[in-house]
């Protein structure tokens, strides 16, 4: 039952993220900043960011809540299903947006909330018809970065011996989201489109910083989902899992 939770949740936050991403929204403008313009490898970058990022820490918490009651074969299984749920997910967006709109759905929607002149079925298409390379990118980047973080997770754990759990859940999404920012962008980006690699890790470094400071600020809710999770499983019962999970 608890693995079949997690895997909802981690599953279901995976899809949404891709499907949202395909929005980029202002972080500075939350908050009423003006945008940071850093001056970095010749670019002014702010901090613009897909609208993915909001769910997607969840996906790495509990990756590494699987890996800890469940070790690197738990995390390895949820992760393909994933990748192949993701995928699927793509092709059935992909083919609703090539469905013969129906007139009335048209001329009802005519135009936007500020009475503008709306295409519904061209924005509908737009922004659910991500382009091959992102979904390559996404995909490939989402795989790699789950394998890291699950080994990097198990190595961290047997190093501090099962202690310091802050330790292995954030070391190991710090280090797997390092790699996961650049990877999307260079196949999307790159080899998809005509991006110079200085851009790349321009733009791949301001999104890293953010997730950087947003998996310092998650460690908290790793200790209180472990916690719910350890009084539901019951002391010794847990445990035994995480000893099962560290010898895997």
């Amino acid at each position: 039952m608890l693995l079949l939770v997690l895997a909802g949740i981690f599953i279901t936050n995976a899809i949404i993220a891709e499907i949202i991403g395909a929005k980029i929204f202002s972080f500075e403008q939350i908050f009423g900043f003006q945008p940071a313009q850093i001056d970095l490898l010749g670019y002014k970058l702010d901090f613009n960011m897909t609208a993915g990022v909001l769910n997607w820490p969840i996906v790495f918490i509990i990756s590494d809540i699987i890996n800890e009651y469940y070790g690197v074969k738990g995390v390895k299984v949820i992760s393909y299903l994933t990748t192949a749920l993701i995928a699927y997910s793509f092709f059935v967006l992909y083919g609703a947006t090539m469905l013969p709109p129906a007139q009335f759905w048209i001329d009802i929607n005519m135009l936007d909330s500020e009475g503008n002149p709306m295409n519904i079925n061209g924005a509908f298409s737009k922004i659910l018809r991500q382009g091959l390379g992102i979904i390559l990118g996404s995909i490939t980047a989402f795989m790699i970065g789950q394998l890291l973080d699950a080994v990097v997770f198990k190595k961290l754990r047997k190093m501090t011996s099962n202690k310091h759990i802050w330790l292995r859940a954030t070391g190991s999404t710090l280090f797997s989201q390092l790699v996961d920012s650049y990877v999307v962008l260079f196949i999307a980006f790159f080899l998809f489109g005509n991006w110079e690699m200085s851009q790349i890790v321009a733009v791949g470094s301001v999104n890293y910083l953010y997730k950087f400071f947003v998996a310092i600020l998650m460690t908290p809710i790793i200790y209180l989902v472990h916690y719910m999770i350890d009084q539901y499983l019951g002391k010794e019962t847990s445990d035994q899992m995480i000893h099962e999970a560290t010898h895997v």
